[in-house]
C-alpha cells in the first residue's frame, strides 16, 4: 500500500483528521494547508506540512512524516530539512514535527545527539497500533487506524467507521467525503477488486441510493463549485497584478487571497484605474477582508 500518498489525500481532504490526531481540536484546522514544500537552493522538497492560515501567521507550523519503513537516517533527514526550511522562513515562531508510524518496531535506534529534540514538545511521534481499537475510537482516528487494520478485519472495521459517521450528529468536515477517504483506504488494502466490489463490501451500494445521501452530495457539489469559482478568481487576480507590477509582496499577496468573491469582483473592476501597487494597498485597506 502507497502509505505516503495516501495519507497525503487523508490530511489534505480532511485536515481535521490530523489535528485530532495529535489531541487537538478539530476546530484548530480551521485555515491550516497541507502541501508539499520545496526548501530553496537546495534538493530538499518537505512532503508533508501543515501551514497556518494567512490571518494567524504565529499559529505553529506542522511537519508530518509519515515512516511506515526502517530508516535509520530519519531522524537526520528530517531534522536537516525542518531547519532549513526556518532558516529561510524566520517569520516562523512555533513549529512542531510529527511522526507517524505503524509500531514502534519500525522506529530507528535513537543516536545520542537526536535525543534533544526527541525528548522535547518539539517532536511527537504516534504509534497507530497503540491508538486502541476503531470501535473505541473518534471516528476520525478510526480512519487513520484503519491504514494499518489487517485485510481480515478491514471490512467489518470499515463498516463500522461508517455507521459511526452515519449516527454522528455531528460530522467531522464532510461525512461524505470521510466515507469516501475509507474506501480509498479499502481500494489501496485490496487492489484485485473492482469498485463495485469494494462498496458491495460496505454497503456502500444501498448507503447512496438514499435520499439523504444524495442530498448531503448534492450539498458538497454546490460548495465544491463555490471554492473553485474563488480559487480562479484569485488566480486571475493575482496574474494580472503580477503582470502589471511585478511580483508583488507576500503580505499584498495573502491579503487578495483573503478576499471573498463578492470582494475578488470589486477588485477586478478597481485593478484597470490602478496606476502603481500603493493603489492596491490604499484599495484593500480600504476593503478589508471579511471571514470565509
Amino acid at each position: 500500500m502507497q502509505t505516503d500518498s495516501l495519507f497525503y489525500r487523508l490530511f489534505q481532504t480532511v485536515p481535521e483528521l490530523f489535528f485530532e490526531l495529535i489531541g487537538r481540536s478539530p476546530s484548530d484546522s480551521e485555515g491550516y494547508e497541507f502541501c508539499s514544500v520545496e526548501v530553496k537552493q537546495t534538493a530538499f522538497r518537505i512532503d508533508g506540512v501543515f501551514l497556518p492560515p494567512a490571518e494567524t501567521p504565529n499559529a505553529p507550523v506542522y511537519f508530518v512524516e509519515v515512516q511506515f519503513q526502517r530508516d535509520k537516517l530519519l531522524y537526520r533527514r528530517l531534522f536537516a530539512e525542518i531547519f532549513l526550511y526556518l532558516r529561510q522562513n524566520p517569520t516562523v515562531e512555533q513549529w512542531q514535527a510529527v511522526v507517524i508510524y505503524p509500531a514502534r518496531s519500525v522506529k530507528p535506534i535513537e543516536q545520542a545527539i537526536d535525543r534533544l529534540l526527541l525528548n522535547s514538545s518539539f517532536v511527537v511521534e504516534i504509534y497507530l497500533d497503540e491508538l486502541g481499537e476503531i470501535a473505541s475510537l473518534p471516528p476520525s482516528v478510526g480512519v487513520i487506524r484503519l491504514t494499518i487494520e489487517s485485510p481480515e478485519r478491514t471490512p467489518e472495521a470499515a463498516r463500522q467507521l461508517i455507521e459511526q459517521i452515519q449516527r454522528s450528529p455531528q460530522r467531522l468536515g464532510d461525512g461524505d467525503r470521510i466515507i469516501e477517504l475509507i474506501e480509498t483506504i479499502v481500494v489501496y488494502k485490496f487492489p484485485q477488486l473492482s469498485r463495485q466490489e469494494i462498496e458491495a463490501m460496505l454497503g456502500l451500494s444501498e448507503l447512496r441510493q438514499t435520499r439523504v445521501y444524495q442530498e448531503a452530495r448534492e450539498e458538497g457539489r454546490e460548495e465544491g463549485r463555490e471554492e473553485g469559482r474563488q480559487e480562479e478568481g484569485r488566480s486571475l487576480i493575482l496574474r494580472q497584478l503580477n503582470r502589471r507590477f511585478g511580483e508583488m509582496p507576500e503580505r499584498l499577496r495573502s491579503q487578495v487571497q483573503q478576499l471573498s468573491i463578492e470582494r475578488l469582483e470589486e477588485l477586478g473592476e478597481a485593478l484597470l484605474d490602478f496606476a502603481a501597487m500603493t493603489d492596491l494597498e490604499r484599495w484593500l485597506e480600504a476593503h478589508p477582508h471579511e471571514n470565509q
